[in-house]
């Protein structure tokens, strides 16, 4: 799934694209929006918020989209072959003078006032690439239940928003905390770090075609998708196991000797390793 970083990335495309530019062509491939045509109209920005995409169009209209696991965004210069899938998959088309976006497998597409926003975005807790970024009211989400594991505390957006799968497995990694230790568990210590690392973490990583948490070329992550191969801190074979999120199980990736507290006694010493990218 993409994380926060990714979806800012894929925002700035698209501002740069679509912003103040007006639509000549507005095609909807989705039954609830068929009829609907914003082509005459300006796009006045778009702004990520955590995982979220809020395109905003002249006329107080906001264009709603979320890419979950599949969907995406792809920018080509008018007169390009589309690359981005089979035309089956595309959900909507907004194309301009110069360039043309085109949302693909989009499982969430909305058409909203823009004044109604906080209806698509108001339950996320504070955005860690926003202008609304509160640490301490991100500790404190963080912490209003102690008893929830670590993983799914990170990975509930109504907490901080931005952080994915990938993220979580290496936040627990630094945190030297397996994703399954309840959060009043971890020391208040590294508690009152994690809000910075988060932030940090994905700000050094917007900008980036291939995301890293190392800083080694080649060895981009510390222990997601690395299972079974050696930590690169100990050298411990690194574990996967799966984790809800409250919606679904995810791989979770840890080392077994660099990250204190409990872990599943399913764990898999072998996975399919996925190369996450931006």
């Amino acid at each position: 799934m993409p994380e926060g970083d990714t979806v800012w990335q894929t925002a700035k495309r698209l501002h740069d694209a679509l912003a103040g530019k007006v639509l000549t062509r507005s095609d909807f491939r989705v039954p609830k929006y068929a009829t609907t045509d914003l082509t005459g109209r300006a796009v006045l920005d778009v702004t990520p918020r955590g995982k979220h995409l809020l395109t905003r169009i002249e006329g107080g209209l906001t264009l709603h989209s979320h890419l979950r696991m599949d969907g995406s965004w792809k920018v080509y210069a008018n007169g390009m072959r589309w690359t981005g899938g089979p035309s089956h998959q595309i959900r909507v088309i907004l194309g301009n003078a110069d360039r043309t976006a085109v949302g693909y497998r989009l499982p969430v597409l909305d058409l909203l006032r823009t004044a109604d926003e906080q209806r698509a975005v108001g339950h996320l807790g504070p955005d860690l690439l926003g202008p609304d970024w509160d640490p301490r009211q991100a500790l404190a989400n963080l912490l209003a239940d102690p008893a929830r594991p670590l993983g799914e505390a990170l990975l509930d957006q109504r907490n901080l928003a931005g952080i994915g799968n990938v993220y979580k497995s290496e936040l627990c990694f630094l945190l030297g905390a397996t994703p399954w230790l309840p959060i009043g568990a971890l020391p208040a210590d590294r508690a009152a770090k994690l809000p910075a690392l988060a932030k940090k973490l994905l700000e050094a990583n917007r900008d980036r075609p291939v995301r890293t948490t190392t800083g080694r070329r080649g060895q981009d992550l510390f222990v997601y998708g690395r299972a079974p191969r050696p930590c690169l801190r100990c050298h411990t074979s690194v574990r996967v196991a799966d984790q809800g999120d409250g919606s679904r199980e995810r791989p979770t990736y840890w080392c077994p000797n660099c990250q204190t507290g409990p872990a599943p006694s399913t764990a898999r010493p072998r996975a399919t390793p996925r190369r996450t990218t931006n």
